[in-house]
């Protein structure tokens, strides 16, 4: 089993207070101090725009970085706002009610980001360097997918090649996210110029940089305005300045900084298609009030099997909500997990896309041959939501993981045949 290191940070907690762990004032920032509703009534009317058109969510994102909610992660040391992994859940789950593309790109975002504040706050100075960057207006996006690599972060089909100064990449990202906007790009690559031990590098490749295309690749079922186009690398030299990290190939690689890029990601994906699946309930509940039918004398909301699907919504979601929110604050106050953090992690983020799928699914059945039409905006819930699915980890990777956890058994341990 490979050893995860224990990860101790200092409580914050959504509702402000004092931190146990740090005896000092939590940040004072809410949802709405950052977010204003009118803002998000913004987002809201441009939704179907950017869905309809294929296009960024440039007027979103341009309001996001002028409130500051791009630094909301970074230390206030540092000019940010300080908010810990459980408290950007927070606010990312409300943006995702809103707007959940607009939601899911600034997530890719955001993360890198929560990750160096966490080491940072943990005395690990190495990303210092990404949180003034980050206060400077820097904007960071994921690089990890790739086709044909069902194992992202801890293996890669990408080639990272030692050179003097630094690593050269090779190879096809996809999902990045954030596209015509990023300024350095978080990458993953493998180097096997020692076969029996393979490594893992982590870089982020300036904007600037030479040996990388970008190929307009996004035409998709849901989650549009993210523009999460491909990015070619061919022989793109990263120097030793923006090199994160090396580690091993595998579980066995799985260090506080890998460990972070679960929680932080996965743990955004779970919290922005929770906000997604309530806004269908929503949406399922005002349908159900207001559509009448001829076999009743009161509205769709006394169909008893009507109430029964709202029911099973609503209990789905009861479930994810406490869930997700337990795993976020674990991880903010450094509750140790060790070895199960990655299963926690991982499982929290399975349960609430499938449940959320599940809500939303069932809304249509609700909702009726109204919300088919792109007008109702019912059907874009519906795309959106089974992309939560596929996102890492999916549910193959993520049974592994419990499930080898469970056992005993080694991340990286394989079976045995005949």
């Amino acid at each position: 089993m490979a050893t995860i290191p224990e990860v101790s940070l200092p409580k914050l907690s959504c509702d402000g207070g004092e931190s146990t762990a740090t005896g000092q004032p939590a940040n004072q920032l809410s949802p709405e101090s950052v977010l204003t509703d009118e803002m998000l009534s913004r987002f809201e009317s441009r939704v179907a725009t950017y869905d309809r058109e294929n296009r960024f969510f440039d007027q979103d994102f341009e309001e996001l970085r002028a409130a500051k909610y791009l630094v909301l992660p970074v230390p206030k040391e540092f000019g940010g706002g300080g908010l810990s992994l459980a408290e950007m859940c927070c606010q990312q789950r409300r943006l995702a009610y809103y707007a959940p593309a607009t939601a899911l790109a600034v997530n890719m975002h955001l993360y890198w980001i929560g990750i160096a504040a966490d080491l940072w706050r943990r005395g690990d100075t190495s990303l210092e360097w990404m949180l003034r960057d980050a206060a400077a207006g820097e904007i960071f996006a994921a690089g990890h997918a790739e086709s044909g690599n069902d194992i992202p972060v801890l293996l890669s089909t990408s080639k990272a090649e030692r050179v003097e100064g630094g690593y050269r990449f090779t190879g096809r990202k996809q999902f990045g996210s954030l596209t015509p906007v990023w300024t350095r790009f978080g990458l993953h690559g493998m180097d096997t110029s020692d076969p029996e031990h393979p490594k893992i590098v982590h870089a982020f490749m300036p904007r600037d940089n030479r040996g990388y295309i970008i190929k307009e690749t996004w035409d998709v079922l849901g989650m549009r305005a993210t523009r999460s186009d491909d990015t070619v690398l061919e022989n793109a030299f990263i120097p030793d300045r923006y090199v994160a990290r090396v580690v091993p190939a595998g579980g066995a690689g799985i260090d506080a900084f890998v460990l972070s890029i679960f929680a932080w990601a996965l743990m955004g994906f779970a919290n922005i298609y929770y906000g997604l699946a309530r806004r269908a309930l929503d949406k399922s509940i005002a349908s159900a009030k207001s559509k009448g039918s001829l076999a009743l004398t009161r509205t769709m909301a006394y169909h008893p099997e009507v109430q029964h699907a709202i029911a099973q919504m609503v209990i789905d979601l009861e479930s994810i909500g406490p869930h997700i929110e337990r795993v976020a604050e674990d991880w903010s106050n450094g509750v140790d997990h060790g070895a199960e953090w990655p299963m926690k992690i991982f499982a929290a983020k399975y349960c609430a896309v499938e449940g959320s799928w599940r809500v939303v699914d069932t809304g249509l059945d609700i909702v009726g041959g109204q919300g088919i039409f792109r007008s109702a905006g019912y059907e874009r819930l519906l795309r959106d939501a089974r992309l939560g699915r596929i996102h890492p980890a999916n549910s193959f990777l993520t049974h592994e993981v419990v499930g080898k956890t469970a056992l005993g058994i080694g991340l990286d341990e394989q079976p045995r045949w005949g």
